[in-house]
């Protein structure tokens, strides 16, 4: 579901359908017959506290409605814990630049926190690779380094790994490369 599939018209082998992640009437509509959900979502023109939290709470309702129960979201490293113990975005060092959107992601875990779905929370460890290539490996982690990288295919098989055979329920966790050693 994307706000207007004429933008994406590149992509094949794919059924787009028009809708707004922030509704749960259309959430449940576009969920209704499917096992599980993928959140994928961004909106750059709304505050990153307001998209994130209503994003997520339709989420929650809308596949609850339609009876899907598993839901993964995807998310951002600043929201692992870091070396110290607490989240990256909370260490020295942290651009403050990024510091209301990285907000608006912890704020629409709390969300997924009080909601009934199984859900998982997956984000790169640190950051993608932007130009990396497929190796179809990857390492879970429960916390976050800010010098990780993470490939965008080698992140999509984690996803598609975790939703296929559910390891996380009601977690989050980073997803970061593989060593070829």
């Amino acid at each position: 579901m994307v706000r207007d599939p004429a933008r994406h018209g590149d992509l094949t082998g794919v059924r787009l359908t028009a809708g707004d992640i922030t509704d749960p009437g259309v959430v449940a509509r576009v969920a209704r017959g499917h096992d599980a959900a993928l959140g994928a979502a961004v909106d750059g023109s709304v505050p990153p506290y307001d998209f994130f939290t209503t994003s997520a709470r339709a989420l929650a309702a809308g596949l609850a409605r339609a009876g899907v129960r598993r839901l993964l979201v995807v998310g951002v490293a600043s929201v692992l814990p870091g070396a110290s113990g607490v989240p990256l975005m909370d260490e020295p060092g942290f651009p403050g630049e990024y510091r209301p959107f990285s907000l608006g992601h912890a704020a629409g875990l709390d969300e997924l926190r009080a909601c009934e779905l199984d859900w998982a929370y997956v984000a790169p460890a640190g950051d993608f690779d932007h130009d990396g290539t497929r190796t179809g490996r990857y390492r879970i982690t429960d916390h976050g380094d800010p010098a990780s990288r993470i490939g965008y295919a080698d992140f999509a098989l984690a996803l598609l790994d975790e939703m296929e055979t559910p390891r996380h329920h009601q977690a989050v966790v980073g997803v970061r490369e593989q060593s070829l050693r």
